[in-house]
């Protein structure tokens, strides 16, 4: 299936929140719009320009005039490479340290994405690396009109400059968190080493801590903080049999294949298998 989003299959959570689910097509974002007395922000823009202009069409009439603010959960190129769609109707507003991971390994993913097949390379005709119009350090409290919303980076854990959303009690992660697969791990050494199995684990902590109500994961459906629990033990799991194993001198190929079928046999069911292999390459990295 194509990586098209689908705003036809949007749905209010909350009243003037607003999600359009992924329906599980693989590089396909669940997108949030949530909304003020006096402005919308976007969460994350699906990939290219094309996703990007239905994406902005219905954020422009969910406004009905209101201010549009837009933001990506992470540099990745289905959630931010839509992002220069809105420039001439929206602020684009990320952390710095996502700002610096689209301006220094945009140009490198985008390349990359590009060779995974003719669809994906479809979608990504024309694009061109966003440029934020706001950044902010660690924490922007943004104010839609008589309701806050809380961006956050996350420091490195899926990537360098992750951030999560919240508003009330729905919480948006990006891809630190999917559902019903396992843990995304963008481990492409000598090129990309950003993400950070130990500290993907302290953040998950981090969040469950918060016990938010609803969670947006990055793919997969939505759930509430038994989500983030399933994440944390996966990654616990994913970490302490690696170290197990590294930790006795075992080669790492016998590390991925002993540590994927302890995996397999906890979450028979779950999609992404092969980033079993690129987890297990990070932590055997890390101390």
């Amino acid at each position: 299936m194509k990586p098209i989003v689908d705003v036809s299959h949007a749905e209010e959570i909350a009243p003037d929140l607003v999600v359009i689910p992924n329906r599980n097509v693989q590089l396909v974002p669940n997108i949030g719009v949530i909304g003020g007395r006096e402005a919308v922000l976007v969460v994350d823009t699906g990939m290219g320009p094309r996703n990007a202009e239905m994406v902005l069409a219905f954020a422009r009439e969910y406004a009905k005039g209101r201010r549009i603010y837009v933001t990506s959960t992470h540099f990745h190129p289905e959630h931010a490479f839509g992002a220069r769609t809105f420039q001439d109707e929206a602020t684009f507003l990320v952390n710095r340290d996502q700002a610096e991971d689209l301006a220094r390994k945009g140009a490198g993913y985008l390349h990359m994405f590009r060779g995974l097949g003719e669809a994906i390379a479809e979608q990504l005709d024309g694009v061109e690396i966003p440029q934020p119009d706001t950044v902010y350090d660690q924490a922007l409290d943004l104010d839609l009109g008589g309701r806050v919303v809380r961006l956050r980076a996350t420091g490195r854990a899926h990537s360098k400059g992750d951030q999560v959303i919240r508003v009330d009690d729905v919480l948006f992660t990006g891809d630190l968190v999917e559902t019903g697969q396992f843990a995304i791990f963008p481990w492409f050494p000598p090129h990309d080493t950003d993400v950070s199995g130990i500290r993907w684990i302290e953040v998950i902590r981090g969040l469950a801590e918060e016990r938010p109500k609803v969670v947006i994961p990055g793919h997969g459906d939505r759930g509430g903080p038994e989500v983030l629990d399933d994440v944390r033990g996966c990654l616990e799991l994913l970490r302490d049999e690696t170290w197990a194993r590294r930790d006795s001198a075992m080669g790492e190929q016998t590390i991925v294949e002993e540590v994927t079928a302890v995996l397999l046999r906890r979450y028979p069911e779950w999609e992404g298998r092969e980033w079993i292999e690129k987890g297990v390459g990070c932590l055997c990295a890390e101390q």
